[in-house]
C-alpha cells in the first residue's frame, strides 16, 4: 500500500477407454442400442461452484475540501470513476494496507469518515477538534489521526472503528506517518513527536523547520517539509535526530517517499509556483523540479513507484507525473480545492457467478447396408451437450467430453448453446460419459455425467432383440437435478 495525505496549511484550507467389458464386438454393439439409448445428464450442484477469481483496482482517493466529497481516480485509466459525500472540510486520506476502507479527516468538525471502498458506503468515528492528517499502521490495525483544535492524537481500533486511546503531542498537529514509530508533525511548536506504537506515549520531540507541515517516512528516515523555511528536515529514525536539511521550492508542504522500487521522496511547492521536488533519498539532493497545477498540496506514489499523484488546491485538479521521465502525463479534473491524496490497490466487489445447467444427449443413425436396423454402428454416435444460464444458452464456451477421464474431444457452444462430440471408436454397454464446463469469471463450472446399461445391468447377446422399452434404462449418478433427454434417430 503506498499513499501520503497532507493537511492544508491554514493560509489555503484546504479482479475413450472403454472398459472392455468382454464379448464379441456385435454383442456389445447390440448392448449398447438396447441399454444406452439415451444419456441423461446429471448437473453438479451449485455449491461445488468455484468463485470468481478476485480483482484489483489502484484507486486514487482525494479529499476536495470546499466541496465535502472524495474523487475517486482509477489510476489505470486516470478518469474519476466516484464521488462519495463525507463530513464538513475533508482533509487528509489513508487507504487500509489491505484496501478495504479509506479513512478521511473532516476537519471541519470532529470526526473521520471511513469509506468501505468496494462499496463506497461511509461510517463515521467521533475524534478530536479540528482532525487533519491521518495514517495508518503497516498492519492495518490502527488509524492515528491528528486534531489541530487539541494537539492531540486519536487512536483508532480499525477492527471496531472506535477510538481507544488519546495522545498529547505538540501544537496544531498536522501531518503524520507511521513508520516503525508514528511521526508528527507540529507547526505551532515547529517540532515533530515521535509516537510508540506499543505503548501510544510520546518518545521524543524533535526540534525541525519553521512550521513543519507535512511528514513521510522510509525504512530509515523521516522526512518533514518545513512550509516557512522552503526546506525539508531529514530524521534519522534510528536515533531520532535531524542529520540532514534540504533546500527545496517555497511553501513546501505535502511529501511522500517511494518504498519500492526506487529511493525518491516527492515534495509539492505551493508557491514556487507550483513545483514538486524530487530527492534523491541517497545522497538528500534534489535532482529533478517538475512543473505542476496551482498551488500542489497532496502527494502520493503509486505501489508500483511508476506514477506520482498530486493534488492542486488552485486548480481543482491532480497532475499525474511520470517517475521515469520526471513529467506530467495527465491532469485529472476533480473535485473544489482537492487537498489530501492517498493511493491503495483497492479489491473489487466480487460478483457471483452465474450458475450454469449442462446437459447432455446421444444422438444416433439406424444401420444402412450390412449394419442391421437399429444397431449402433462405429463413427455413428455423436454427444451432444449443451450450456445454459436461467433457461438461456450461453454461447462461446469451451465444453470437454470424456470417457473414464480419457479425453474424446472438445467444442465450443453455438449460438444455441450446443457443443457436438462425434464418438470415432466402439464402447462397451457400461461406458461412462461426461461433458464438462469449467466455468469462467461471470459463468459457474457445470458437469454432467451419465452411464450406460442394458434393462438388466448386462451385456445382450447374439439374437437377442434390441428391447425398445428399455430405452431409459439408465445408471446415473445421484443429483438434485436431473435431465431426461431422448434418442434421437436419423435417417
Amino acid at each position: 500500500m503506498s499513499g501520503s495525505s497532507v493537511p492544508a496549511a491554514p493560509e489555503q484550507g484546504n479482479t475413450v477407454r472403454g472398459r472392455g467389458g468382454g464379448g464379441s464386438w456385435w454383442a456389445l454393439l447390440r448392448s449398447w442400442v438396447t441399454g444406452l439409448a439415451v444419456l441423461a445428464g446429471v448437473i453438479v450442484p451449485l455449491a461445488a461452484a468455484t468463485p470468481a477469481t478476485a480483482q484489483t483496482r489502484t484507486l486514487a482517493y482525494i479529499t476536495n475540501n470546499a466541496a465535502d466529497t472524495v474523487s475517486v481516480i482509477d489510476t489505470a485509466t486516470n478518469t474519476v470513476t466516484a464521488t462519495i459525500n463525507v463530513g464538513s472540510d475533508p482533509e487528509g486520506v489513508a487507504v487500509t494496507p489491505d484496501g478495504t476502507r479509506a479513512y478521511v479527516t473532516n476537519s471541519g468538525g470532529s470526526t473521520v469518515s471511513v469509506i468501505d471502498t468496494a462499496t463506497s458506503t461511509v461510517t463515521t468515528i467521533n475524534v478530536g477538534q479540528g482532525p487533519q492528517g491521518v495514517a495508518v499502521t503497516p498492519d492495518g490495525t490502527r488509524a492515528y489521526v491528528t486534531n489541530s483544535g487539541g494537539s492531540t492524537v486519536s487512536v483508532i481500533d480499525t477492527s471496531t472503528n472506535t477510538v481507544t486511546a488519546t495522545v498529547d503531542v505538540g501544537e496544531d498537529p498536522r501531518g503524520v506517518a507511521v513508520g516503525s514509530s508514528v511521526y508528527v508533525a507540529n507547526p505551532g511548536s515547529d517540532t515533530v513527536s515521535v509516537i510508540d506504537i506499543a505503548a501510544n506515549t510520546v518518545t521524543a520531540t524533535i526540534d525541525v523547520g519553521t512550521f513543519p507541515q507535512g511528514v513521510a517516512v522510509n525504512p530509515d528516515s523521516a522526512y518533514v517539509t518545513n512550509m516557512n523555511d522552503a526546506t525539508v528536515s531529514v530524521i534519522d529514525t534510528a536515533g531520532n535526530t535531524v542529520d540532514a536539511t534540504i533546500d527545496v521550492g517555497d511553501s513546501p508542504l505535502g511529501v511522500a517517499a517511494a518504498l519500492v522500487g526506487g529511493a525518491n521522496v516527492y515534495v509539492t511547492n505551493a508557491t514556487s509556483p507550483g513545483t514538486v521536488s524530487v530527492i534523491d533519498s541517497a545522497t538528500n539532493t534534489v535532482t529533478a523540479t517538475i512543473p505542476v497545477g496551482s498551488l500542489p498540496q497532496g502527494v502520493a506514489v503509486t505501489p508500483d513507484t511508476t506514477r506520482v499523484y498530486v493534488t492542486n488546491v488552485g486548480s481543482d485538479t491532480v497532475s499525474v507525473i511520470d517517475t521515469a521521465t520526471n513529467a506530467v502525463t495527465a491532469t485529472i479534473d476533480v473535485g473544489e480545492s482537492p487537498v489530501g491524496v492517498a493511493i491503495g490497490t483497492v479489491p473489487e466487489l466480487e460478483q457471483p457467478q452465474t450458475p450454469t445447467t449442462l446437459t447432455l444427449k446421444a444422438e444416433k443413425k439406424e444401420g444402412k447396408g450390412k449394419d442391421r436396423p437399429g444397431v449402433l454402428g462405429v463413427g455413428d454416435f455423436t454427444l451432444k451437450a449443451r450450456l445454459t444460464a436461467g433457461g438461456e444458452p450461453v454461447e462461446g464456451k469451451r465444453i470437454e467430453f470424456t470417457t473414464d477421464s480419457t479425453s474424446l474431444c472438445t467444442d465450443t457452444t453455438d449460438s444455441r448453446g450446443h457443443a457436438i462430440c462425434k464418438v470415432p471408436r466402439r464402447h462397451d454397454s457400461e461406458a461412462c460419459y461426461t461433458a464438462t464446463f469449467a466455468g469462467d469469471d461471470t459463468h459457474g463450472p457445470s458437469t454432467v455425467t451419465a452411464c450406460a446399461k442394458n434393462q438388466y445391468g448386462k451385456p445382450h447377446h447374439d439374437g437377442d432383440q434390441p428391447d425398445h422399452s428399455s430405452m431409459h434404462g439408465l445408471t446415473q449418478a445421484p443429483t438434485a437435478s436431473t435431465a431426461h433427454p431422448t434418442i434421437r434417430h436419423n435417417h
